[in-house]
């Protein structure tokens, strides 16, 4: 938000971790960062700051931040579901990944094992990214005695316009390479076991997963949530505001069908040798149904181990808390059960 000619208010990231500040004309910069991690829809007065953030161990509320002092008062929101020092916080994630490098947040296990079993976790978009603030789901599995990796892969935003640029024309290349490098790199540091390790993503980190699946052998198993099983058909069905966004991440679908037919997971099932569960909305219009249905049946009839839970009145992504509650549950006994066949 500019202030004068060259002064502004703005919010930008270091390592992946928010930073709110007002910018002077002089090039310096006075912080108000606080506690928080994520900061969005800003605004100001003469006396006071105002913003929607959240933090490690908060989820978003409104808050206002005096100006003379930096002195915080939640307006609404930010209540827990968790005392603080019940919650795993994220530590900056910055590994080595094909010819370059990736990013994301490790959540340690709470307890259980010293090298816990991990899951990683593939955000949609594909172009979006995950932040550094609390999320219940990703608490549901430290509480579980599951570390978590929360990728920023090749492509995600919040990392430099070439970062994001990575991900043209190598969706299903560089995004699979991120999400199985995270994996040796953590197990290297001795902070996970290397051979106890899921994926899991919905919608564009479906699709991910079910690549990583099908030309990787690195996971013991994996959930597709309402994710891409065929690329090609998604060209298709989809809505019409992201009906080209395929010609970007891939190309286009006739020129390049080769490279299409390549990364389809539905094309190469039969590589996938490890079970899968999937978790559909029967009302999604994004990533429709069928996508879903025709990868459950290639691994069925390949004989892999297959469970999918679909959800009548759920679009794409799950509103509902008890159908939230249902899939994480859902999940988390699949795991279990190849971890203690």
């Amino acid at each position: 938000l500019p202030l004068g000619e060259q002064s502004y208010l703005a919010t930008w990231t270091e390592a992946g971790f928010g930073r709110l500040g007002i910018h002077a004309a002089d090039g310096s910069v006075e912080d108000f960062t606080g506690d928080y991690s994520r900061f969005r829809c800003l605004a100001l007065d003469d006396a006071y700051l105002y913003c929607i953030a959240a933090s490690p161990v908060s989820p978003s509320a409104i808050l206002r931040i005096r100006r003379s002092d930096k002195q915080t008062r939640v307006l609404a929101g930010g209540v827990a579901p968790l005392p603080a020092e019940q919650i795993s916080r994220p530590q900056t994630l910055r590994y080595p990944s094909g010819n370059g490098e990736a990013h994301g947040f490790f959540y340690p296990a709470m307890h259980g094992e010293v090298k816990p079993p991990l899951v990683v976790f593939v955000h949609g978009g594909p172009t979006s990214a995950c932040y550094p603030m609390l999320d219940p789901r990703i608490q549901y599995w430290t509480q579980r005695g599951f570390a978590v990796a929360d990728l920023n892969y090749r492509g995600s935003t919040g990392y430099g316009r070439d970062y994001r640029q990575a991900l043209h024309l190598k969706w299903g290349e560089v995004d699979v390479e991120d999400a199985c490098a995270v994996v040796s790199y953590l197990a290297g540091q001795g902070l996970i076991d290397g051979e106890k390790a899921f994926i899991r993503g919905g919608s564009a980190g479906g699709y991910t997963t079910l690549c990583a699946l099908a030309f990787k052998d690195v996971f013991r198993g994996g959930a597709s949530l309402y994710g891409v099983s065929d690329p090609i058909a998604l060209t298709r069905s989809t809505h019409k505001f992201e009906g080209d966004y395929l010609d970007w991440l891939i190309g286009d679908p006739v020129r390049d069908a080769e490279r299409y037919a390549a990364r389809t997971p539905l094309l190469h099932a039969g590589q996938i040798r490890v079970p899968v569960i999937f978790f559909q909305g029967e009302l999604d219009a994004v990533v429709v149904p069928q996508q879903t249905r025709d990868m459950l049946k290639a691994l069925e009839d390949n004989g892999i181990p297959a469970k999918a839970y679909y959800y009548p009145q759920e679009r794409h992504g799950f509103r509902k808390a008890s159908n939230q509650a249902h899939a994480l549950e859902h999940e988390w006994q699949f795991y279990s059960e190849l971890l203690n066949p």
